[in-house]
């Protein structure tokens, strides 16, 4: 769907309907970051009101360097990355940048965006947020890609320690406040 033929209705609807899906995964799946004895209890992620404003067309701009990123992680260990592209986009009337990645040695499918905001250990969970997201072809050869902020989630170690999650490295901490997608209850 290109940024001419956005049909927020529809977007809405596919953004709950992802939402419950994911409530209903950590409620009852056997891989929920839920502790077993806590998921009776669990009645739902918390999240901000789904805004289209926090949906931005970024430009690509590929790194071209096959050096590894190394992350430091929640519970003191590391791991590694690769860097992808700079997205460069506005929001909230601010230019920003994030580095997207690909796990060190994965198949390039999926680019993570690990993040922090002005939201971060406010409103949101204290080391940070992710977005994903499926990748047709090669993103370096793409101009632009959407991302939508609606879909930050907070790592799994928010929720259980059992899980080492990678920090948001400095380059992708944002100056400005991201009101979307996964918040504290």
């Amino acid at each position: 769907m290109s940024a001419d033929d956005f049909d927020e209705t529809q977007w809405q609807r596919e953004l709950e309907s992802h939402r419950e899906r994911k409530d209903e995964f950590f409620a009852a799946d056997r891989q929920s970051p839920i502790p077993r004895e806590d998921q009776d209890a669990f009645d739902g992620l918390s999240y901000f009101d789904p805004d289209p404003a926090y949906r931005v067309i970024a430009d690509v701009e590929p790194i071209e360097s096959a050096e590894t990123v190394t992350m430091e992680t929640t519970v003191e260990t590391e791991q590694e990355f690769e860097q992808v592209a700079r997205l460069h986009f506005e929001l909230n009337g601010e230019a920003s940048t994030l580095v997207g990645y690909t796990s060190a040695g994965g198949d390039g499918a999926s680019l993570f965006v690990p993040f922090r905001d002005k939201t971060t250990g406010q409103t949101t969970y204290g080391a940070g947020r992710y977005m994903e997201f499926e990748v047709a072809g090669d993103v370096t050869d793409a101009e632009t890609v959407t991302l939508d902020f609606n879909l930050a989630y907070h790592p799994f170690c928010a929720y259980n320690d059992a899980f080492a999650c990678p920090l948001p490295p400095e380059e992708n901490w944002l100056e400005v406040a991201v009101e979307a997608g996964e918040r504290l209850p």
